[in-house]
């Protein structure tokens, strides 16, 4: 009887969705998606690299920076060649224990993208509330810590959930409302009681992403707090335009994605494709734009990167 129900688990098949498109269409979204992949991995590893072998930018803004390149990268790696396999060789079948581990790898990555960021608003406000200390605070082990920490944490949270959906039965063939796998989308297509799933995806999301957003909000609160204090108006403001690329990366990170969340818990009748284009939205955007945002506002990292 279990080598029958193993056979059974190992023949679910998930069916990726695309944009619905024909010819000439289908041709330039593939084309874009390239350009995309292209665009993220490069930029991100060019980061990677200046701050790597140029000592001046050994400073903690440019770790932290170091660490979302870092998550970008994985979660270009981890999703952009499923959404490639669809549009150049329309293939949108994916196993099983493939779109759990995919599923993993996405919200692992996702959690500690929100965790860098949350650690990035702490180094903002440690910067601007107390310069002098700034360096011997934020030193490279309690860096090294505290990245170790959002790891960690990220593992702990994440970690059960491929192995809570791998329980369930599914029927042979689950069409996805995405072209990669997610936690949600998943646990829809279960042929079982789903209710401790969702109780534990939503006490998930409210654990990661929720509190880190919050403690994000009440350190720019106590930032401008700083600020305000600050009796030149000239001072104020360079203090203010240190925090503009990484307010631009919260807002890139947090609003797709919290936008994605409402419309796969409450939104049963939204159209298909707004859930396929927002996907796209949330998952794409950071990666891509993140690079070229903190590559703009940062002379430093400006300069080398035109040297480069």
């Amino acid at each position: 009887m279990s080598a029958v129900n193993d056979t059974k688990l190992n023949s679910v098949i998930f069916l990726l969705t695309g944009l619905p498109c024909n010819g000439d269409a289908h041709l330039w979204i593939s084309i874009s998606f390239c350009f995309m992949y292209v665009i993220s991995v490069v930029g991100n590893s060019v980061i990677l690299f200046i701050v790597k072998t140029d000592p001046s930018l050994h400073e903690p803004m440019y770790i932290f920076l170091s660490m979302l390149a870092i998550t970008d990268l994985g979660i270009s790696i981890t999703t952009i060649p499923t959404i490639l396999g669809i549009y150049l060789f329309n293939s949108r079948e994916i196993s099983l224990d493939a779109c759990l581990a995919q599923l993993f790898f996405i919200h692992l990555l996702q959690c500690i993208e929100s965790s860098v960021l949350l650690l990035m608003a702490f180094d903002r406000f440690i910067a601007i509330h107390n310069p002098l200390r700034y360096a011997s605070i934020l030193t490279p082990p309690r860096i090294a810590k505290m990245g170790l920490m959002a790891v960690l944490r990220a593992m702990v949270i994440i970690l059960p959930l491929p192995f809570l959906l791998k329980q369930f039965r599914y029927s042979r063939a689950n069409v996805l409302s995405h072209s990669y796998c997610l936690y949600q989308e998943v646990m829809k297509m279960a042929c079982s009681d789903i209710t401790v799933n969702s109780i534990y995806g939503l006490f998930t999301k409210l654990l990661t992403m929720g509190l880190d957003s919050l403690l994000i909000f009440l350190s720019y609160v106590m930032i401008l707090k700083t600020v305000l204090s600050i009796a030149s108006h000239a001072e104020c403001l360079r203090a203010l335009n240190t925090c503009v690329s990484h307010l631009c990366a919260v807002l890139l990170f947090y609003t797709p994605e919290i936008s994605l969340s409402v419309i796969h818990r409450f939104g049963k009748g939204s159209s298909p494709l707004l859930q396929i284009l927002l996907g796209y939205i949330s998952l794409l955007l950071p990666l891509l734009m993140n690079p070229i945002v903190y590559s703009v506002k940062s002379k430093h990292l400006r300069v080398r990167i035109i040297r480069v």
